[in-house]
């Protein structure tokens, strides 16, 4: 399960939501099946729907593409 916390926590170098974003690309296509949204990321880009996007991002990547 990747857990957004742990996410962050991880990978102190990252100051946007859109590298939080692509963390999360990445932990779908390590072969995570579970997204957790424990706590709203703290970015100055994040945007109103961030759970919808890290969500939408999440699954894109672990489908695979045929």
């Amino acid at each position: 399960m990747a857990r957004i916390s742990e996410l962050i926590i991880s990978h102190p170098e990252m100051n946007s939501f859109a590298q939080l974003e692509q963390k999360v690309v990445e932990a779908a296509r390590n072969g995570e099946i579970h997204l957790y949204m424990d706590i709203k990321p703290e970015y100055p880009d994040t945007p109103n729907k961030w759970e919808f996007r890290l969500e939408q991002a999440f699954y894109a990547a672990e489908s695979p593409r045929r």
